[in-house]
């Protein structure tokens, strides 16, 4: 995700076959999983860098050498548990602190989320497909990601990839997108008020 097009690397340049290869290097274990954001596609390594021809060639490759995908419910089924993974607080990739504030450490971001959050049962009754499909992306992680108010180092990140001038702004408009899916709610019959003083 991050070395891929640095000409100054070791391993540079990667291909599919070098890639499985460290892959099988890993004969003990039943299962590995590759977490990249699908920026690393295309935007943070552009298409002149050989990405997308690196993942072309990499299901190929891994075909080639007998690798199998699955889904997370397949590996479940598959392998029997080793153990417990024992975890007191959520973690992430995300920022200094490695933890869910990236998404949820101010005010206007738990805000947001708990306004979501109560249009479930509303979304869900309401049948309407549409409404259902306009609930679920609100619920796409980077809307919270862009309202974070963190300075320094990780407020630049949050800056960098954020499309509004400010997180403020991302606040209002996300606001006002649910203010919209409530007015759709409440044109299908639903009787909500989540804006209401007293929420």
């Amino acid at each position: 995700a991050f070395r891929f097009s640095d000409t100054n690397w070791k391993e540079y340049p990667l291909s599919p076959e070098k890639y499985i290869g460290w892959l099988q290097k890993n004969d003990d274990t039943d299962n590995i999983n590759i977490f990249i954001d699908y920026e690393t596609i295309g935007e943070h390594h552009w298409e002149d860098s050989g990405i997308f021809d690196f993942w072309r060639g990499f299901i190929d490759a891994a075909v080639a050498a007998k690798i199998s995908f699955k889904t997370p419910s397949e590996v479940i089924k598959s392998y029997n548990v080793k153990g417990v993974y024992d975890a007191h607080l959520p973690t992430s990739w995300a920022d200094s602190e490695k933890d869910i504030s990236a998404w949820k450490g101010n005010n206007m971001q738990t805000e947001a989320l708990d306004k979501v959050y109560q249009l479930e049962e509303y979304v869900k009754k309401s049948k309407n497909k549409d409404l259902i499909h306009v609930w679920a992306k609100l619920q796409t992680s980077d809307h919270f990601y862009y309202m974070s108010t963190k300075h320094l180092n990780d407020g630049v990140v949050h800056s960098y990839f954020s499309p509004y001038d400010s997180p403020y702004d991302s606040y209002i408009y996300y606001v006002n997108c649910l203010s919209d899916l409530e007015i759709s709610l409440e044109e299908e019959g639903m009787e909500l008020g989540l804006w209401d003083e007293a929420n």
